[in-house]
């Protein structure tokens, strides 16, 4: 009797405060699909604690609705701007503690890693990396916006682990 294969549905995020990308693709087999992705976008002139909010409902609302069991996020790596890196840092602690709270098993990668996981090469261009999401999900073309391709780049390394 021919195994089943076993279907997972991953998640990935790319944090930010003003755009939270995600990406939902499931996993049967060697098999990879795009369920959904897009960004959450919140307003600069809103108060930080209402786009933290915003941030963690609308991530509540994708696992409630899609399911998944595994997360992948990205880890921060910049410290050009003190003031972003701690708000970003805010938006990813909302982000990890409603993944926590949802029972997901949680994946975490520097972009270091997401180049080399999908292309093999540390110093991967942002539109190799797209062209890489690209052919493995059988896309037509690159999804958009630019922090959507990431967390599928995102989600796909948390189905390689």
């Amino acid at each position: 009797m021919p195994k089943s294969k076993k279907t997972k549905i991953i998640l990935g995020i790319d944090p930010g405060i003003a755009d939270t990308g995600f990406g939902i693709i499931k996993v049967e087999g060697n098999e990879f699909k795009i369920v959904t992705c897009g960004s959450i976008k919140t307003k600069a002139h809103q108060p930080t604690e209402d786009r933290l909010k915003i941030i963690y409902q609308d991530i509540q609302t994708l696992i409630k609705k899609y399911k998944p069991a595994t997360a992948g996020v990205e880890q921060l790596f910049f410290a050009k701007n003190a003031k972003t890196a701690m708000v970003v840092g805010q938006a990813r602690g909302v982000i990890m503690l409603t993944l926590a709270q949802a029972n997901l098993s949680i994946k975490e990668f520097t972009p270091l890693q997401v180049k080399i996981g999908l292309t093999g090469y540390g110093q991967a261009s942002k539109k190799q990396i797209q062209e890489v999401v690209k052919t493995i999900l059988k896309l037509k073309t690159v999804p958009k916006p630019d922090d959507a391709a990431d967390a599928l780049a995102i989600a796909i390394c948390a189905a390689n682990i």
